[in-house]
């Protein structure tokens, strides 16, 4: 038993993320979907599609949700389906949150969840270049 993975995001952004970070596993360690939300899908369906999915991978380990935009229907649809699961919902989701909770797999929800939070966090970082141009480039925490 493990935790699943549930991505529901504005368009084809969370499918293409789960590609890519299954891409530099070589395969997803998690039982996982993506749920692609377009301006013109109709909200109780897609709550009822996100239900359908979190009971299908959800085998009593909880669900870990990424969503990309607090606020918004997929946000807003991950958060309706908390009830009757065990649900953690993180926003802002990116590549780094991602690929930390697909590496920390074998953790429980809680453990997974601030795992996929901390990459979100620190995968935010502002590159400069120093003067003169010999020097490397500083890289540091926006946080």
């Amino acid at each position: 038993m493990s935790v699943s993975l549930l991505v529901i995001t504005h368009n084809q952004i969370g499918a293409e993320l789960l590609t890519t970070a299954t891409r530099m596993f070589g395969r997803c360690p998690l039982a996982a979907s993506a749920i692609n939300v377009t301006e013109y899908d109709d909200p109780d369906q897609l709550q009822a599609l996100a239900t359908r999915l979190a009971n299908e991978l959800d085998d009593g380990s909880g669900l870990l949700i990424l969503t990309d935009l607090f606020g918004s229907t997929p946000s807003n649809v991950a958060n309706s389906i908390r009830q009757g699961h065990q649900v953690r919902v993180l926003t802002g989701v990116n590549l780094p949150m991602l690929v930390r909770a697909l590496n920390y797999h074998s953790l429980d929800l809680g453990g997974i969840t601030e795992k996929a939070l901390s990459g979100g966090r620190e995968g935010v970082l502002l590159c400069q270049l120093n003067e003169p141009q010999s020097q490397p480039a500083e890289i540091r925490p926006l946080i």
